[in-house]
């Protein structure tokens, strides 16, 4: 191979590589994991890692900022606070006792920052009731 063969050779290698860097490093950032509020106290506090945390909006909890909200989730007898702070407009279902879920990380003090909110939608179908089942013959 000529001089110029390895040339391209070489950059075509670290082209490559710095793709390959690129897309592993978005991939690991950008995963989130889903805890329970106990599998979320085990977590050591000020990780750099996504989670995901599920649970009730503690009735009277929520306080609306300018520009960021706090509120508290439960699940069973444990609690989570979040404070929100996202562009996203928060949904119209997120209210006390309706069930959210939260995406963010955990800071150094306990608390955690959602950057991402949802509400589960309550059903709007139901089964519908058909009264006293008839007598087989």
């Amino acid at each position: 191979m000529t001089r110029a063969h390895w040339k391209i050779a070489l950059a075509v290698v670290i082209v490559l590589a710095t793709l390959g860097w690129l897309s592993y490093t978005g991939i690991r950032d950008s995963a989130s994991y889903y805890l329970t509020i106990s599998q979320l106290k085990q977590v050591k506090a000020g990780s750099q890692r996504r989670y995901r945390v599920a649970g009730i909006v503690v009735p009277g909890s929520i306080q609306r900022h300018a520009g960021s909200m706090d509120f508290v989730l439960q699940q069973g007898k444990l609690t989570l606070p979040v404070s929100y702070i996202g562009t996203s407009p928060v949904p119209d279902t997120f209210v006390a006792n309706a069930q959210a879920l939260a995406e963010g990380r955990l800071l150094p003090d306990g608390q955690f920052q959602a950057t991402g909110i949802q509400a589960k939608c309550p059903s709007k179908y139901k089964a519908k009731s058909y009264g006293k089942p008839a007598s087989s013959m």
